[in-house]
């Protein structure tokens, strides 16, 4: 198949054009070369570049790019607890999911289909008047 290469095209302020092309210049590489260049940077860090000026160069060295923050492990184990628990939730949800349609196939292809006791049957078969006495206390 082999690489081909994509053209990618937007638009800028006039004043953003005239200072790349002036980097450009400065570097004597073509200006299509300086967004070459940033477009290798950023697919190589995972998008996680930053275009500073040169003279920042070195105050970004002691600084960390991208910024991280330091997490307590209380939290880094509950976060895991959690996602555990929210793993569990959803298999449990696959089961009665599974469960539910096993179900619905079984009543339309007409299998087993177990006697239905209504309540008020009973009633009638063993009569309304004798269970209120039953459940009498004193």
């Amino acid at each position: 198949m082999g690489k081909k290469n994509k053209t990618i095209s937007f638009r800028v302020s006039e004043e953003a054009f005239q200072a790349l092309r002036d980097i450009a210049e400065e570097r004597d590489i073509s200006l299509s070369a300086v967004f070459r260049d940033y477009v290798d940077q950023l697919v190589a860090h995972e998008g996680k570049v930053r275009v500073v000026p040169e003279n920042e160069v070195r105050e970004t060295d002691a600084e960390e790019f991208p910024p991280r923050v330091e997490v307590p492990k209380s939290f880094v184990r509950e976060h895991e607890r959690l996602e555990l628990e929210a793993q569990h939730l959803r298999d449990q949800l696959q089961e009665h999911k599974e469960y539910i349609t096993r179900l619905q196939k079984r009543v339309e292809e007409g299998d087993a289909v177990e006697e239905v006791v209504q309540l008020e049957d009973l009633d009638e078969e063993f009569g309304s008047e004798q269970e209120p006495d039953r459940y009498q206390i004193g």
